[in-house]
């Protein structure tokens, strides 16, 4: 046995209050990504009055931003000295902004129409900057706690496992507070101060538990973004998996978009999103674990593929609720929930696979670059997601109202709701496929191809 082997088997194991600890901040993550997905587009267009089209404006640009700004993150907290640890200051300082932002957001003045539009883009703005100070240190961290790929496993576990709780409870819970005054304003406002507790206590908790976390290895940055993209583009593997997961995301964007519109305007109840995504989110904890015994078992690509082969088929079947009835829309949801709780896993795995076959190649540790524009893209297809639905009840002529006056509408936005969150998001996973069979056939990057890249870049 090598040297190195013998090292890594006897590189001692994080104390369970790390790891544990370290899962805690994805009751941010989870609920930050779920939240306003969910529920900021209906928000804006039944209880402000925003025209749907200026509601995904104000919904998109703002996540938008973090296609720069999460790169840029990823390489200061690459080239931190600051005290506390690289990674940690930055976790203190999106902990101490993020939740109040949050809040802000649905705590808006007596404003309806484009001027409500405008103050929560800016507030969501701040807000998606702050949550980019966070989750990109964040993801990065594992990697340089331990050398250790089973030890590793362990932390990510921890990390998926709060996840989940984060995407149930708070998409469970916040519809349900939004809702249970009849949609007014004073229900939203006490929505964003509940679900910003949840999000300090997530945020805090990683950074308080990590204080004990070591750092055995540090990532490179790259000195700038031109020179990020320059490094994506060496990487044809993770060009693949990167273009996959946004279109899946992207897919995931558009259905959670439309969720409350489908709840209230095809189920005919806004309260009945709460169990729609109960039936949506519940199966991530009870199927992950079989996700990732399939992939151990048969390998993380062939789980993929199962997992995005049953998403298209779900969200297909989600087309027929009108001829099949509330029962059919709510079984599809459930199909649609067993396979996200495998897109919620397997892109992870084959990342952190991908990450380490680029490093064996090249000689370098990518890590923070890598993972800074895989979220970057992630983020922006999630608000993309929003984004495309709106443009879909603009097109099928969508009537936006306040939460005293609800509109009547017409039998073509009725027909937009329901494609729009079912047999668009199956052309988006469906499409997703083509991206994922060339990413294994890919072979792997020759040492020298970075260098080409960047001089090419340059």
């Amino acid at each position: 046995m090598s040297a190195a082997g013998s090292d890594l088997h006897a590189a001692p194991s994080l104390p369970p209050t790390v790891r544990i600890g370290y899962g805690l901040g994805s009751l941010c993550t989870g609920t930050f990504a779920t939240v306003p997905g969910l529920i900021l587009l209906y928000y804006l267009t039944d209880v402000l009055a925003v025209p749907a089209a200026i509601a995904g404006a104000a919904v998109f640009l703002p996540k938008a931003w973090d296609v720069l700004i999460n790169p840029l993150v990823g390489a200061a907290s690459d080239r931190s000295r600051l005290r506390g640890g690289p990674r940690r200051p930055f976790l203190l300082a999106g902990a101490c902004t993020l939740p109040p932002l949050f809040a802000l957001i649905f705590a808006a003045p007596p404003l309806r129409g484009a001027w409500a539009a405008g103050y929560v883009a800016v507030l969501f703005l701040f807000a998606a900057t702050a949550y980019a100070v966070f989750q990109v240190p964040y993801v990065t961290m594992p990697a340089e706690m331990t050398e250790d790929p089973h030890e590793r496993g362990r932390v990510l576990g921890w990390r998926v496992g709060f996840l989940g709780v984060a995407i149930l409870l708070s998409g469970a819970l916040a519809p349900a507070i939004a809702h249970a005054d009849g949609d007014t304003p004073e229900s939203y406002r006490l929505m964003g101060a509940v679900v910003a507790v949840m999000l300090a206590v997530g945020m805090f908790g990683a950074w308080a538990a990590t204080r004990r976390a070591p750092v055995v290895a540090r990532s490179e940055a790259e000195p700038s973004l031109r020179a990020q993209l320059a490094a994506a583009r060496s990487s044809r593997p993770f060009l693949y998996l990167a273009g996959m997961w946004t279109l899946q995301a992207l897919a995931v964007g558009v259905m959670l978009a439309g969720v409350q519109y489908f709840a209230t305007y095809t189920l005919g109840s806004a309260g009945a999103v709460t169990p729609l995504f109960a039936c949506l989110i519940g199966p991530l904890v009870l199927f992950m674990p079989l996700w990732n015994l399939l992939a151990r078992r048969k390998g993380a690509g062939h789980a993929q593929w199962c997992a995005s082969l049953l998403y298209t088929a779900g969200s297909v079947l989600l087309a027929f609720t009108g001829m099949g009835g509330p029962a059919l829309g709510y079984a599809a949801v459930v199909l649609v929930g067993i396979a996200y709780a495998g897109l919620q896993l397997l892109p992870l795995t084959m990342l952190a696979d991908t990450l380490a076959a680029d490093a064996a190649a090249t000689g370098r540790r990518r890590a923070a670059t890598f993972t800074g524009l895989w979220t970057a893209a992630e983020t922006l297809a999630f608000a993309l997601g929003a984004a495309v639905f709106a443009l879909v009840l603009t097109v099928t002529g969508f009537r936006s109202s306040d939460a005293a006056h609800h509109a009547e509408q017409p039998a073509a936005a009725l027909t937009g709701i329901t494609v729009g969150m079912s047999v668009l998001p199956a052309v988006l996973a469906a499409a997703s496929l083509l991206l994922l069979h060339r990413y294994r056939r890919t072979p792997p990057v020759p040492p020298r191809t970075l260098q080409e890249e960047t001089a090419r870049a340059d």
